[in-house]
């Protein structure tokens, strides 16, 4: 089967073999061996396969597997070298591949999300914004997750239940909720799209409180992003 992947992560498997977890146009989440170790043909696919890179390949699909051979990778366009040559970009990417190998589990195709993580990786690959691209991301992408907040609902000094997705003028019967000033922060990244990011002018401060509250909202949503590794080392990385 021909498939049209963004690679997520890879694991060892064996002396010989390695899984990487890759998200298809085709088929959704899927697992596929890949050759390992030091040989030419293992560093080649190595390179092509690093977090957020968009490739092709043909899998030996199956249903009584749960891992399938690949062979024919191939780079799909040019932004995996664009990531890859600025350091920036590429801790960005793979912090947003260990956030999307863990919410991407669904074994069938998206389209609309296919769509959207496409997009975004040309994005990352030709942006010179790349302090809140990460931010930028994970609010939109919380419409393909499943637990888009609902804005309509915003009004100046309310609360934002974070379990509910809702603005509120008291406070809930749980403790998952943000103050008025976090609200009012949570709120105003609405407004920010890949096409204006660069305009809101943050310090790194500011910036890591935003991608706590994010991750906030995230984790209670999904309690697997609790073990996320390469938070603090982007929380790091932006002045």
């Amino acid at each position: 089967m021909n498939l049209t992947c963004i690679a997520l992560r890879t694991t060892r498997y064996s002396d010989r073999y390695d899984i990487l977890a890759a998200y298809s146009r085709e088929i959704g989440r899927v697992s596929l061996l890949v050759p390992a170790g030091s040989g030419k043909e293992a560093r080649r696919v190595r390179a092509l396969v690093q977090p957020l890179s968009l490739f092709a390949c043909v899998a030996d699909v199956r249903p009584t597997r749960e891992i399938h051979p690949m062979s024919q990778c191939t780079l799909v366009g040019g932004s995996s070298a664009a990531i890859g040559a600025n350091p920036l970009k590429t801790a960005v990417a793979m912090f947003l591949a260990e956030i999307l190998a863990s919410l991407l589990r669904e074994n069938q195709a998206d389209a609309a999300t296919f769509d959207f993580l496409e997009d975004a990786v040309g994005r990352l690959a030709a942006t010179s914004a790349v302090a809140n691209f990460h931010i930028c991301f994970l609010y939109h992408f919380a419409q393909y997750a499943g637990i888009a907040p609902d804005t309509s609902t915003y009004v100046e000094r309310r609360l934002f239940d974070l379990q509910n997705a809702r603005f509120l003028d008291t406070p809930p019967l749980h403790n998952d909720y943000l103050d008025p000033d976090e609200s009012a922060v949570f709120h105003s990244i609405s407004r920010m799209t890949f096409d204006n990011m660069r305009f809101f002018e943050f310090n790194r401060q500011q910036r890591a409180q935003i991608l706590s509250l994010i991750m906030r909202y995230y984790t209670i949503h999904y309690a697997s992003l609790n073990s996320v590794k390469s938070l603090s080392v982007l929380q790091s990385l932006f002045d």
